[in-house]
């Protein structure tokens, strides 16, 4: 089986408090490194009152991968949070993980795990998306069966990107490309031949795993 490019599905946030210190993770996909630095700068701007905002980045599978511990002691932020996602399997994502000291200090081990669960909060409330190949196609059919075809598509799992309503109705939808031929032959029995889809282009797109 294909292995695809797992990234967070959207951008989210979890918290925690552990031992008064409170625990805000924060979680993005990216697609470049000023993506990630800006996405790094905005919550270090609306958390500019907070005692540390540790950040952790990977991309392009795992060619470019930087963390900062922010002021934490060396290697018991940044890193954990930088490993939570390598295990994870994302790859074009920044996390930022936000500390308020609760004035009970955490030791060591303590920092490690609380940096970790924070980001792993972050990923679990973001949900991941693999990257697969998605088949972009179009269909003209007559107002009849368009009827059908408005009904039937979401059911297949179709996504419609745009409708078209002139002497006939165009259609340009998206499936998985791994789907579209089987797609193609439901869409083609269901108007009895008349609508065949026609491909346009294949593109990357996220779908949900979980």
């Amino acid at each position: 089986m294909a292995k695809f490019k797992l990234s967070p599905a959207k951008r989210a946030s979890a918290e925690f408090v552990e031992r008064k210190s409170r625990f805000i993770g924060h979680i993005s996909p990216v697609s470049s490194e000023e993506e990630a630095r800006a996405f790094i700068a905005s919550i270090r701007e609306k958390y500019a009152d907070a005692t540390h905002n540790v950040w952790a980045y990977t991309l392009r599978g795992g060619a470019v991968a930087r963390c900062s511990d922010d002021g934490e002691p060396q290697g018991t932020a940044g890193l954990p949070a930088l490993e939570v996602l390598r295990k994870s399997g994302l790859d074009d994502c920044a996390v930022v993980v936000t500390r308020y000291f609760g004035g009970i200090l955490l030791g060591a081990g303590g920092l490690t795990r609380a940096y970790s669960a924070a980001a792993k909060a972050a990923i679990d409330a973001a949900g991941i998306a693999e990257w697969v190949p998605f088949m972009i196609f179009m269909i003209a059919t007559n107002y009849s069966d368009y009827q059908k075809l408005a009904y039937e598509l979401p059911r297949m799992g179709v996504s419609v990107e745009s409708t078209e309503f002139e002497a006939d109705v165009k259609i340009k939808a998206a499936v998985e490309s791994e789907r579209y031929e089987e797609v193609k032959n439901k869409i083609t029995s269901l108007t009895n031949g008349k609508a065949i889809p026609q491909k346009i282009s294949t593109e990357q797109r996220p779908r949900l795993v979980k």
